[in-house]
């Protein structure tokens, strides 16, 4: 009996064009926050620390423009509206799995009637003087990097067994997640982590790459 196909599809950088949370940084440029995605990217701090300390840089009375530039700004990648529905026409269980936060997130997939449920990402809330960041989707007994949003988690709580597993994704966000599925979707910093590890992969530019590759690919 072939296994039900699920895919664990990034957000930010992948169903976007640009990393949303970067952009979001670099308009409203607080200070500080370049050194924090320095310490992220060589590992001095964990994802959920760092992501939670650049937005604390910002005041939760920028809100409004906070938000509006965050939804505004994102460019959604060619051919997502058509790879969703594709998913839903071959029985595919589709899941966002981002670091990103709710507030983005949302509203941008709003257009695409994906339910909400299948939706893993970060929460905040505007209550205090700074943008707190939460996280729901902590890491389980399994992970040790303090994800903040952990995806090896959600993968893991669908059995290899029964699933055919394959994630899609662009960077360091998605490397944990990649070891563990069978198949990879890369582009930018994850194909330069399969090449050092010798991952075997397939890289895309857009949604149309990767359902082509889907349909030439027998299920498993």
């Amino acid at each position: 009996m072939s296994k039900e196909r699920i895919i664990f599809c990034d957000f930010d950088g992948t169903i976007t064009v640009n990393d949303n949370i970067v952009a979001i940084m670099k308009h409203f440029n607080p200070a500080g926050w370049e050194a924090i995605v320095e310490q992220i990217l060589d590992k001095t701090i964990s994802i959920r620390q760092g992501v939670g300390e650049m937005f604390a840089l910002l005041p939760t009375s920028r809100k409004d423009e906070i938000v509006e530039y965050a939804i505004n700004n994102a460019v959604i990648r060619d051919g997502f509206k058509e790879f969703v529905d594709y998913c839903k026409e071959q029985n595919i269980k589709l899941l966002i799995t981002s670091g990103g936060i709710d507030f983005f997130i949302y509203p941008l997939l709003k257009p695409f009637a994906i339910p909400s449920e299948h939706i893993y990402c970060n929460a905040s809330t505007f209550e205090g003087n700074a943008i707190e960041i939460l996280w729901p989707n902590h890491c389980d007994e399994h992970c040790k990097t303090d994800c903040g949003m952990c995806k090896t988690s959600i993968i893991r709580s669908y059995d290899a067994n029964q699933y055919e597993r394959i994630i899609i994704g662009d960077s360091i966000t998605d490397f944990e997640g990649a070891k563990l599925v069978d198949t990879i979707f890369a582009r930018s910093h994850l194909i330069d982590m399969c090449k050092q590890l010798d991952y075997p992969y397939h890289s895309f530019e857009t949604f149309f790459d990767i359902m082509k590759q889907l349909e030439a690919e027998p299920v498993v």
